[in-house]
């Protein structure tokens, strides 16, 4: 069975014809959506951070928050979607800004745990940085929470990973909290 055929007996075995007027493209559609929804699997993280790793002699905390992602539960293909904060503490190297939400982006597009996910996040960072620390944080909103099961739609899902002296240093990590928790008004 090829792609489109496995489609058009989804369509098929959840009661509708894949025929029918608005249909007929619909398993095009979905395996291009899925394509682009799981292209984490095929990404390579040396080519997502293409050489954009720098020396340089800093060594305060960088942030990149806010970043929007959204990825599919694994247990039901929903989808969860929300905002990563990554910190980090360089030791002599920097990576360039926007690397981090390709980082972000190559393990949010694969079938996932939001806990798993934020792990993956800060040790890939850890590993590919060398850094005196990192910190995730993880915040989002489960389908699978919101449209089944408990049907709570309010629901959010805070998730943290912490590496090098974001573990050890409580200080660090308030640090790292709290300029995760003031708003973008308050910092320009």
């Amino acid at each position: 069975m090829n792609d489109l055929e496995f489609y058009r007996d989804f369509i098929k075995r959840i009661g509708d014809d894949p025929d029918r007027p608005g249909l007929e493209r619909t398993p095009e559609r979905m395996k291009t959506a899925y394509e682009f929804l799981t292209s984490g699997y095929k990404a390579d993280i040396d080519t997502e951070l293409n050489n954009a790793i720098f020396d340089e002699d800093y060594d305060e905390m960088v942030v990149v928050k806010s970043i929007d992602f959204f990825s599919l539960c694994e247990h039901h293909l929903l989808p969860f979607f929300g905002k990563v904060h990554v910190a980090y503490l360089p030791k002599g190297r920097v990576v360039g800004l926007s690397k981090i939400p390709r980082i972000v982006d190559v393990f949010s597009r694969r079938l996932q745990l939001q806990e798993r996910m934020t792990a993956q996040i800060a040790k890939c960072i850890q590993e590919h940085l060398d850094p005196i620390g990192v910190g995730v944080v993880c915040e989002a909103r489960h389908l699978c929470m919101c449209m089944r099961g408990v049907q709570k739609i309010g629901t959010f899902t805070t998730t943290s990973a912490m590496e090098g002296r974001f573990k050890s240093d409580a200080r660090t990590r308030q640090e790292f909290l709290h300029l995760i928790s003031m708003s973008e008004a308050k910092l320009l």
